[in-house]
């Protein structure tokens, strides 16, 4: 609650169908869940009142205005004029389309559509939205502006949201925790931080030095150490010694010994690609 939660798989891994039964549209053969405490099954009228959806590839109704398709959107849930011509009026100032009020939508960019389906998604105030692959197919700046979208109505409005994606970079810039799945299972939930520490406990250590120099010589020394994997050379006299198990200690001996000062020494984080392909390494 009160975070971006990353959905992470890729294309037909099952993210779609998940959102699909957490918003009760959708029957799952076996288990449940909860969403705000409403059970998906039992209770889906009420979840689907707390919370709205945008699917992946949207339609709109291109021959209406933004405010239009808002406001058809907004009688469909039954809210009553005033509110809604104070809530549209909200709504397209906070997803910057204030300006393309009264334009019709089949003038939009594909990246102005996506915020006008953001902006119907929160047409009924939901406390929790789900938003299914938001920036496919959006050039840089379309994405850029549904990213930075997303992260303000979480910041300011305290706005759930469950983000759905494939795209790496998006959700390691967008979320707070990751949650991967793989053949339909959730393989993986947490931050990327600790994600990012359970590669370490399980083989996965990275040390990254800065040396006042380099030579072949230690990078041999190194690579005979027990455990050492793999000694790589970075630009700016940067080192990367893999190991299986910690062995910094007898690395930064082996360094000191060779008369290298060392600068620098601190494990190196993983991105968050490189915890996917680990988790998608095994299935391989």
């Amino acid at each position: 609650e009160g975070e971006i939660f990353g959905f992470l798989g890729p294309n037909g891994a099952g993210k779609t169908t998940t959102l699909l039964m957490l918003m009760g549209l959708t029957v799952p053969t076996s288990g449940t869940a909860t969403v705000g405490g409403y059970d998906i099954i039992k209770e889906s009228k009420e979840v689907r009142r707390i919370a709205g959806m945008l699917p992946e590839g949207a339609g709109y109704y291109e021959d209406l205005t933004a405010r239009q398709n808002l406001d058809y959107i907004g009688q469909l849930n039954d809210i009553p004029r005033l509110e809604r011509e104070k809530r549209i009026d909200e709504l397209l100032e906070a997803v910057g389309l204030t300006k393309w009020t009264n334009v019709k939508v089949e003038k939009f960019s594909r990246g102005m559509k996506q915020r006008l389906g953001i902006a119907e998604v929160l047409i009924k105030n939901p406390k929790i939205a789900f938003f299914d692959e938001p920036t496919i197919g959006l050039d840089p700046q379309g994405t850029k502006e549904v990213r930075d979208l997303m992260i303000r109505l979480n910041k300011d409005h305290g706005l759930t949201i469950f983000l759905s994606s494939h795209l790496l970079y998006e959700v390691q810039q967008t979320c707070h925790r990751v949650g991967i799945i793989r053949g339909g299972r959730l393989v993986a939930a947490d931050t990327i931080e600790n994600l990012s520490k359970k590669m370490v406990e399980k083989g996965r250590m990275v040390i990254e030095f800065k040396l006042t120099e380099i030579s072949p010589d230690l990078i041999r020394k190194l690579e005979a150490i027990d455990d050492v994997t793999l000694v790589k050379r970075g630009d700016d006299n940067m080192l990367y010694v893999y190991m299986e198990s910690d062995r910094s200690r007898e690395v930064s001996e082996t360094i000191t010994k060779h008369g290298s000062i060392i600068l620098l020494m601190k494990p190196k984080e993983h991105s968050l690609e490189e915890i996917f392909l680990k988790y998608y390494e095994r299935e391989a």
